[in-house]
């Protein structure tokens, strides 16, 4: 067992082959995406459904237009805190670093996977950083404008240029959210190795190595407190 450079504990164990692994997400971090993930999957078809005539087909899904309506607000308010509770979580490595704005500019290197070319990676490159706030940016213009838009409850306390406004304002930062998601799922799927980080919670010495070599070198080089 031994510490990242923020004092978290981090596990060395061996595979099912006996190869040496790193943890590099604890069991409640991985719970925790993995419950986000599927609230973001409930909110984006029920948002999608009620978006444009063309998706209502996706109404069937929970039970009709009537359900839908009354659901996505929930799902998106427990979306939130579940969200917020992860950010929390990954706030310590999220953090940019001199490092960083190199590794933006090198982005064809990044493509071409010419990873020895680019600046030392923490836990997380200055890609995931980027997307780590522009998701918490458009987590919280979804909530504040979807209260305002939550017509069982809130509509009638705001004036109807302003619900007009944020449904627009909502729609929009929707769009980008699930854009985002995806680009997270496309770079999951090309780092082979990044979904089973997030499922089994571990990574060899060599993905670590090679990825993140400076938060590989960082777990090495220090030792149990």
């Amino acid at each position: 067992m031994r510490h990242d450079s923020d004092g978290n504990v981090v596990r060395l164990a061996r595979d099912k082959d006996g190869h040496p692994v790193i943890q590099r997400y604890t069991a409640n971090e991985r719970s925790n995406h993995w419950f986000t993930a599927i609230l973001f999957i409930l909110l984006a078809l029920s948002g999608l459904a009620m978006f444009h005539p063309a998706m209502s087909w996706l109404y069937a899904l929970f039970g009709g237009g009537q359900w839908t309506r009354i659901l996505h607000p929930f799902f998106g308010v427990v979306m939130f805190v579940s969200f917020m509770l992860l950010a929390l979580r990954m706030r310590a490595h999220n953090r940019f670093e001199p490092g960083d704005k190199q590794w933006l500019r090198q982005m064809d290197d990044v493509l071409a996977n010419r990873e020895d070319k680019l600046p030392k990676v923490g836990k997380y490159n200055a890609g995931q950083k980027v997307l780590f706030f522009a998701l918490v940016v458009c987590m919280i213009v979804l909530l504040l404008t979807g209260i305002v838009i939550w017509r069982q409850w809130f509509s009638h306390l705001f004036p109807i240029g302003l619900i007009r406004f944020s449904a627009l304002l909502h729609a929009f930062f929707a769009f980008v959210i699930i854009m985002a998601i995806i680009v997270h799922i496309y770079a999951g799927l090309w780092i082979k190795g990044s979904i089973g980080a997030m499922t089994r919670g571990f990574v060899t010495y060599g993905w670590a190595r090679k990825h993140h070599p400076r938060w590989f070198d960082e777990v090495m080089r220090k030792g149990d407190r």
